[in-house]
């Protein structure tokens, strides 16, 4: 499990004494934490992983948004922060499907439902979503959709 995989590796860069890799390794616990504690009041994933990926998904997302703001914002020692963080959390990620293998789900999905026009592309994202959620970055996909269906 992923989770367990986290733990493990929070461990390893304690006895190694890397701070950065340390305290990057415990946000993401604690993000998972909060998250497991908003799943006792709410719907949760039915795998663990997926509860875990998603948290990831959202954290390295941020981390991207973070990078181009401090960039934009000349703030490169925050931005290279940024990128450490990033590199840390995409190591627990699964491999992302570059653009190619998007196309390639987004017109096998296309085909699949029937879709033609733009709107179809709530049902089109939603079952992008459903097959491959984990290794999709989905903004990135829909902007490909939008450019697909129009």
């Amino acid at each position: 499990m992923i989770r367990d995989d986290i733990k493990q590796h929070t461990i390893t860069a304690m006895k190694a004494g890397d701070k950065e890799r340390t305290a990057a390794l415990r946000l993401v616990s604690a993000k998972i934490k909060d998250r497991d504690i908003e799943a006792r009041t709410g719907k949760a994933p039915a795998n663990d992983d997926d509860l875990v990926i998603e948290v990831l998904q959202k954290m390295a997302k941020q981390r991207r948004e973070s990078i181009t703001m401090y960039v934009d914002g000349g703030r490169e020692e925050l931005a290279e922060q940024e990128r450490k963080e990033l590199a840390i959390i995409e190591e627990f990620l699964p491999s992302q499907m570059d653009e190619a293998q998007t196309r390639a789900a987004i017109e096998d999905v296309k085909s699949t439902l029937g879709a033609d026009s733009i709107k179809d592309m709530g049902r089109v994202m939603a079952e992008l979503k459903a097959r491959h959620g984990a290794e999709l970055d989905m903004s990135r996909a829909s902007a490909l959709v939008k450019e697909s269906l129009t």
